[in-house]
């Protein structure tokens, strides 16, 4: 006999399904963990309400320069020495 799945059988609805999603995992998690860590290293500290702040000056910025959906954005990153 096999244990039945939690959710097996039920029809997905807006009640009991979300897919999830990086812009839907940020958001959830700055208001379930808003002061808990999601960034650590070294002595940088940042909530996970920090980091949606971030995100969002971040995607405000790019809309400033103009970047729409389906442009390409790169960065480049420099190892932090100390």
């Amino acid at each position: 006999m096999t244990a039945k799945k939690p959710m097996e059988g039920m029809i997905r609805c807006s009640a009991n399904y979300v897919p999830l999603t990086p812009i839907s995992f940020l958001e959830r998690s700055a208001v379930v963990y808003r002061d808990r860590p999601s960034v650590v290293y070294g002595d940088v500290r940042y909530t996970w309400g920090e980091t949606l702040r971030r995100c969002i000056k971040l995607a405000s910025a790019l809309d400033g320069l103009g970047v729409s959906r389906g442009d390409v954005v790169s960065q480049l990153s420099l190892p932090v020495t100390r």
